[in-house]
């Protein structure tokens, strides 16, 4: 992804509504995916690649 792509909320999501993006072990909120890391901006956690 570039940085700032538009992506719309449905594709981030299965057909059947669920996500298979990582949660964050600290709080449960899901990951934001990022090129080097993965990152929770909710308590900030971060996981390199």
């Amino acid at each position: 992804m570039a940085k700032h792509e538009k992506v719309e909320l449905h594709e981030k999501y299965n057909e059947d509504g669920s996500y298979d993006g990582e949660k964050c072990p600290r709080c449960g909120s899901f990951l934001g995916e990022h090129s080097d890391r993965m990152s929770c901006g909710k308590c900030g956690y971060t996981k390199h690649q």
